[in-house]
C-alpha cells in the first residue's frame, strides 16, 4: 500500500486475535491497521473455509459473462451485476444506479428551457436522460481500463479459439491525490490529508487456452477448471526473494568487536523504505525503485502542458517536496489499476511561484491527459548510484537494474539483497523499517543475525474462471454457486404435540403428588 505508515506490523503466522489497547500509551498508524488486517484475515479465512477458492450465492451470483460479436463495433463482454467471493474477497459487479437531477423550475411542464422543445413521450415519461446501462461490459469495467486502440486489449477471436473470461482480483491504496472526495475540505488546503484507503481492484480478462495448456477445441469444465487452477498458482505465488540490513563490515562475524562507526543505519529519522519492482521479468530485465516514504510522496497534477506539469501543491515541508534531480512517475488512476510500469522522469526545473516544474521528457501518451482519471506525480528517492565496486549503477528507464546474488546500497547504510533465480512481477515491493534508536532496520534474521530471504509483501493476487467463450454460439459458466445455510424451521408433527402434552401432565401430576404428602400431618403418614 502506497500510504504514509510507520511499518506493517500484522504477520498471520503470529496468530494474533485482536489488538488491545492500553491505557496512557502512545497510538501509532500499526496498531490500528493491524487490528484492521486481523479481522480482514479472520473473516476472509472463514469464507474461504465456506465457500471454497471462489463462488457466488446461487440466487445473486456475479460476473455473468455473455458475449457480443462485433460486426458492426469492437467485440466486447457484458458483465452481468450480483456478488461474487475469489479466496473469501468480496467482489461486486452491480452497476451503480445513475442519480437523477433536480429539473429546471421552467422545466417543470416538460418543455427544455434552452430549445423548448418536449421532452416526454407519447406516455408521459421524461426522454431526457438516457437509461444507464444495467451491466458493465468489458470495455468500461470500473477498474478494467481497456483501451480498443491497443492490440493487446482486444479480446481474442473465438472464432479461431475459445478463450477463458476470468477474474484478476487485487488491493492497492488510494489516496485524496487520486479521490478528492477523501480530503476533508475544512481542515484547509495547507494540511495534509488524513486515512487513506484500501480498495478491491476486479478486472475481467482473457486468457487463451493454449496459455493453459488445453489443446482440444472443446473441452469439460472440470478439464478447464483444472487446468486454470494450476495456471493461477504459478501466477499467485512470486519466486523473487529479498533481504535487507544496516551496512556492517564484511569481519563483523569474525570480530565482533571491530565494527565501524558508521556501520549502521546513519539516516537522521525513522523511514519506512519501500523496495518495488518497476519492470518485471528475469532478473536481466527486471528493474525496482526505491522511496523512504514507503511511495506516498505524491502531488496531483492540475495540468500538463508538454513537459511543464502544474501541480495542485508542491508539497508540504522540504521532507515531502520536488527538487531538481528527483525521479517522478507521471501516472494517473488507470495506469495504477493496470500495473505496467512507465517510464521514471527527472526533475529539471522548478517554477515555485506557479507551482509548476520541468520534466525530463514529456509522459506517455494517454497517460494523465484526462482529468476525471486523477494525474498525480509519485516521488521515488533513488538515483544514479555510487561508483561501488569498480561500477557505477546507471539507471534504467530512470529505475534501478536488478542485480542478484549481491547487496545492493540504498542510502545511509542501508542494503538490499535480490536472492539468484528469481521472477519478477511489476507491483511487487517489500518494506524495510529503518529505526534511528536502533541504529539498523526490522528484518527477520536467523540465530547468527543473518537477514533471511522474504517473498514481497504484495502485491496479493487472486484469480477465478468465469466462463469459457464460444463465441456467437455463447459462453459456458465455469462459476460456482452457494444456497443459503438458512432454512425454514419445521413444524412439530401431531405425535410430536400430544407426546409434549402427555409429559406436561405427569409432571403436573408429580409435583401435586410431592406438595401433598410433605403438607400431611405426622400420625397420618
Amino acid at each position: 500500500m502506497h500510504a504514509d505508515l510507520s511499518r506493517s506490523t500484522f504477520r498471520p503466522e503470529r496468530h494474533y486475535s485482536a489488538v488491545i489497547v492500553q491505557q496512557g500509551r502512545v497510538q501509532l498508524d500499526a496498531d490500528a491497521n493491524e487490528q484492521t488486517a486481523i479481522q480482514l484475515h479472520q473473516a476472509r479465512a472463514l469464507t474461504t473455509d465456506l465457500i471454497g477458492p471462489h463462488g457466488g450465492p446461487r440466487d445473486a451470483a456475479g460476473f455473468r459473462i455473455e458475449y457480443v460479436g462485433g460486426k458492426h463495433d469492437i467485440d466486447t463482454l457484458y458483465i452481468h451485476g450480483g456478488r461474487y467471493y475469489v479466496d473469501g474477497i468480496l467482489c461486486d459487479a452491480t452497476r451503480p444506479a445513475a442519480g437523477a437531477p433536480v429539473p429546471d423550475e421552467d422545466d417543470e411542464d416538460g418543455k427544455n428551457s434552452k430549445d423548448g422543445k418536449d421532452t416526454k413521450d407519447t406516455e408521459g415519461q421524461d426522454t431526457a436522460q438516457p437509461t444507464p446501462s444495467p451491466h458493465w461490459t468489458y470495455w468500461d469495467q470500473p477498474d478494467g481500463f481497456r483501451d480498443p486502440e491497443k492490440p493487446g486489449d482486444r479480446l481474442p477471436s473465438p472464432a479461431q479459439a475459445p478463450f477463458v473470461a476470468y477474474l484478476h482480483v487485487w488491493e492497492r491504496a488510494v489516496t485524496a491525490a487520486e479521490d478528492p472526495a477523501l480530503r476533508e475540505v475544512a481542515l484547509g488546503a495547507a494540511m495534509p490529508d488524513t486515512a487513506a484507503r484500501a480498495k478491491v481492484v476486479w478486472q475481467v480478462l482473457p486468457l487463451a487456452l493454449a496459455d493453459l495448456g488445453i489443446e482440444t477445441p472443446e473441452p469439460s469444465k472440470d478439464t478447464v477448471r483444472d487446468a486454470f487452477t494450476r495456471w493461477a498458482a504459478g501466477q499467485t505465488v512470486s519466486s523473487a526473494r529479498l533481504a535487507a540490513r544496516a551496512e556492517r563490515p564484511g569481519h563483523a562475524d569474525e570480530d565482533p568487536c571491530l565494527v565501524k562507526p558508521d556501520a549502521r543505519y546513519r539516516g537522521p529519522e525513522n523511514q519506512l523504505y519501500r523496495v518495488e519492482v518497476h519492470e518485471g521479468g528475469a532478473a536481466k530485465d527486471a528493474t525496482f525503485k526505491w522511496s523512504r516514504e514507503n511511495g506516498s510522496v505524491v502531488f496531483p497534477v492540475d495540468e500538463l502542458d508538454g513537459t511543464w506539469v502544474q501541480l495542485a501543491t508542491l508539497g508540504h515541508d522540504d521532507k515531502l517536496d520536488l527538487d531538481v534531480g528527483d525521479r517522478v512517475e507521471f501516472t494517473d488512476t488507470a495506469y495504477a489499476s493496470r500495473l505496467e510500469p512507465l517510464p521514471l522522469l527527472r526533475v529539471e526545473e522548478l517554477d515555485l511561484p506557479g507551482r509548476r516544474v520541468r520534466l525530463s521528457a514529456e509522459p506517455e501518451p494517454g497517460v494523465g491527459r484526462l482529468p476525471h482519471l486523477n494525474p498525480f506525480l509519485r516521488r521515488w528517492d533513488h538515483h544514479e548510484g555510487p561508483r561501488r565496486k569498480g561500477r557505477t549503477t546507471t539507471l534504467r528507464g530512470g529505475a534501478v537494474p536488478v542485480r542478484e546474488g549481491e547487496w545492493l546500497p540504498l542510502e545511509d547504510g542501508i542494503e538490499v539483497y535480490f536472492a539468484k533465480g528469481g521472477a519478477y512481477r511489476t507491483g511487487d515491493h517489500w518494506t524495510v523499517p529503518a529505526r534511528t534508536a536502533t541504529g539498523g532496520v526490522e528484518w527477520p534474521t536467523d540465530r547468527s543475525r543473518r537477514p533471511l530471504l522474504q517473498p514481497p509483501a504484495g502485491i496479493t493476487r487472486h484469480f477465478a474462471p468465469l466462463a469459457l467463450v464460444k463465441g456467437e454460439s455463447g459462453a459456458v459458466d465455469l462459476r460456482l454457486g452457494f444456497a443459503p445455510l438458512g432454512t425454514d424451521i419445521p413444524a412439530a408433527d401431531e405425535a410430536t404435540l400430544a407426546a409434549e402434552a402427555r409429559a406436561r401432565e405427569e409432571e403436573q401430576r408429580a409435583e401435586t403428588a410431592e406438595a401433598e404428602n410433605t403438607g400431611a400431618p405426622e400420625g397420618d403418614k
